[in-house]
């Protein structure tokens, strides 16, 4: 069949004007011969004549104006319309101004008026519609005829699939044969949406995929939460056919998908969290143009924060870490993904205090993100002193930096374990909270100190779905401490987003934000999804073993703790904590006493002087016991003990905090 030619781009202005100008003398036309039943009087006649020119020029002066001659006809939609009517409404009024400024306004008659507008609409939307279902029409020709993808259900029948349905349309390739939908909404039952019917709802799929013969399921609900999600996964699995989602939103919006591509379902899916609404204005003017410091740059956290902070466009961004390679893939990153940001790798140590103090005197920072911290709980058990050492002391010393250099604002990356702690790591953190809030430097300068915490998150570096991962990819099987024990999660880029907010809210200066982590989620679960979504059947195909609560791990975490509340803020999902119980230690004199207890390496003495600083921190003494890691590999817990390669090497690092905190 003959295919009608695409007009070239250079060509499209002019015959886009000449059509509004045709069916402009048509709609006035029309509009007398509607309006006189085909007979217009002479005089009438001899108005039209004179008055045309003047609507024609004025019409088109509107068109142009509104940018009616640049649009792509073959995509209209509503807002198309609805431009064209104001366009038109511009026009008639344009027409009538100049003929009640000649005084001929009265020679008008107002049905003609009225009439040409409404067809001046009319014939202009249905040029239109007729440019697009062409354009369809041969669209679904050109495709009939070529191989078709693999028979598809789709899942959800909203306005997702609509766009997606849609846009294969006009892309004029049949990359799948959708038989059928499926939506578990009433109102959709029986249904048709661009011909495709609902054929019922997900508790149907494997009887529908029999029927049908479908051979991929698409997972297109964009307002799934978690649960709801999560059902959906194990009704697709139970068909034991291939199933794929729609990109989500942050993948839309970052450009790296298009609407059409379809993905492997990811863990992050399983959340099931609304898109997060940001005031990125506030965002961008707290940080543009400034000096911003990232430590722990080049950890999962860090490098997120770095990136999200160099598209806002700081004058110059400073990414600092001691881990040379992570770091210098880091920067490589963001210098070609933000060619006009200054980025600046440095490699240091944050409890060195003379590195620390040259970085600050040569480049000024204006803003301090410190996210460099040990995290690891089981870990950090049987390493009890580089704990302290580098979370507690490497956290005073790039405060006491922030204050001495003047930084405008400094921001604590903390977590929910420094609630109600029983690891080491959590205790330390909590120590970490107190310094940015309560250090005498940090109190009363220039400096906005503030604190976010917030829960786990998904895909950072040893958390525990790289980890399930792993042990999938290794044939399994995969090992969960507790049946029942419970974790909240966000993505990296959402808690990253949500700390920049939290960062630039006016409401946090000197305190704690929280943010809203959701629902928590039992690790079973997870585990038991990401096997699912493996296309394997848990407990059957893969096992899961329950390895028991390491040394520090709660079975539950908590967002706030007994002598705390939260208040909202301006941000739907972020909350200031109001402490109703304060520290009477002092806090300078308690530091002496953790610094001697570092010096002579004693963790008991450690455990004590971190318990004075944290008095609901409940330790875990049994430090004689082997400390189970991840994938089943026991490390004894006191140095000696440890054979020599997994040993941590002792700091060469002086710690001049002698000298500092009786200063």
């Amino acid at each position: 069949m003959a295919v009608i030619p695409e007009i070239p781009t250079r060509f499209r202005r002019p015959i886009f004007a000449a059509t509004h100008l045709a069916l402009t003398v048509a709609a006035y036309g029309s509009a007398y011969a509607l309006r006189f039943d085909l007979q217009v009087p002479a005089s009438e006649l001899a108005t039209f004549v004179t008055t045309l020119p003047i609507l024609v020029v004025l019409r088109l002066l509107a068109f142009e104006r509104l940018r009616m001659h640049r649009g792509y006809w073959r995509y209209t939609g509503i807002h198309d319309v609805l431009d064209l009517g104001m366009a038109v409404t511009l026009g008639t009024a344009g027409f009538l101004l100049v003929m009640s400024a000649s005084g001929h306004v009265s020679d008008l008659s107002r049905a003609v008026i009225a009439l040409d507008w409404m067809l001046s609409i009319f014939f202009g939307a249905a040029v239109r519609l007729a440019t697009r279902c062409v354009r369809e029409h041969r669209t679904f020709l050109r495709s009939s005829n070529a191989p078709t993808g693999p028979r598809t259900i789709v899942i959800g029948a909203g306005e997702t699939t609509e766009i997606l349905l849609r846009q294969f349309a006009h892309r004029g390739r049949n990359e799948l044969e959708v038989v059928g939908l499926v939506d578990d909404a009433p109102a959709t039952r029986g249904m048709w949406l661009h011909g495709i019917p609902v054929l019922g709802t997900t508790e149907d799929l494997p009887a529908l995929v029999e029927r049908h013969e479908a051979e991929l399921l698409v997972i297109a609900v964009s307002s799934a939460t978690g649960p709801e999600m999560r059902r959906i996964i194990a009704r697709c699995a139970d068909t034991g056919v291939r199933f794929k989602s729609l990109p989500s939103i942050p993948e839309l919006l970052s450009g790296s998908v298009s609407f059409g591509n379809l993905r492997d379902v990811q863990v992050e899916d399983l959340l099931g969290r609304a898109p997060i609404k940001l005031a990125l204005d506030s965002i961008k003017r707290d940080l543009d143009g400034l000096v911003v410091l990232v430590t722990g740059g080049a950890g999962s956290i860090g490098s997120e924060l770095a990136r999200q902070i160099a598209r806002h466009r700081p004058g110059r961004l400073i990414v600092l870490d001691q881990a040379e390679s992570p770091l210098y893939f880091v920067h490589l990153e963001l210098v070609a993904a933000n060619p006009d940001v200054e980025i600046v790798p440095i490699i240091a140590d944050i409890t060195d205090e003379a590195r620390l103090t040259e970085i600050f005197a040569r480049y000024q920072p204006d803003y301090v993100v410190h996210a460099a911290a040990y995290k690891h709980v089981p870990m950090m058990e049987c390493n009890i002193t580089e704990a302290v050492r580098n979370n507690v002391f490497g956290t005073l010393q790039v405060v006491r930096c922030a204050a001495r250099y003047r930084a405008k604002k400094f921001v604590l990356i903390s977590t929910d374990k420094a609630v109600n702690p029983t690891s080491i790591m959590g205790a330390t953190k909590r120590i970490g909270e107190h310094i940015v809030l309560r250090w005498p430097e940090a109190r009363g300068g220039r400096t906005d100190f503030r604190v976010v915490r917030f829960g786990n998150v998904l895909g950072s570096d040893g958390s525990v779905v790289p980890l399930f991962k792993r042990q999938l990819a290794a044939g399994g099987p995969l090992t969960v401490t507790h049946p029942g024990i419970t974790r909240y999660f966000m993505t990296i880029p959402e808690a990253v987003q949500l700390v920049l907010q939290a960062a630039a809210l006016d409401e946090a200066r000197g305190r704690i934000c929280m943010l809203e982590m959701g629902e928590p989620v039992r690790i079973v679960d997870l585990a038991e999804q990401l096997i699912r979504l493996s296309g394997l059947q848990p407990h059957r195909d893969v096992q899961i073993v329950f390895t028991g609560l390491r040394p520090g791990e709660k079975m539950h975490e908590e967002l706030t703790g007994t002598t705390e509340s939260t208040v909202a803020t301006a941000v739907e999902k972020i909350r200031v904590v109001e402490r109703h119980e304060h520290l009477r230690i002092d806090l300078r004199d308690q530091m002496r006493v953790l610094e001697r207890a570092l010096v002579r390496r004693d963790a008991d003495q450690l455990i004590d002087a971190v318990q004075a600083l944290v008095p609901e921190y409940a330790p875990q003494r049994v430090m004689d016991r082997a400390v189970k890691l991840p994938f089943g590999a026991d490390l004894p817990s006191t140095v000696g003990d440890m054979p020599a390669a997994l040993r941590l090497a002792p700091s060469t690092t002086a710690l001049p905090m002698e000298n500092s905190l009786s200063a």
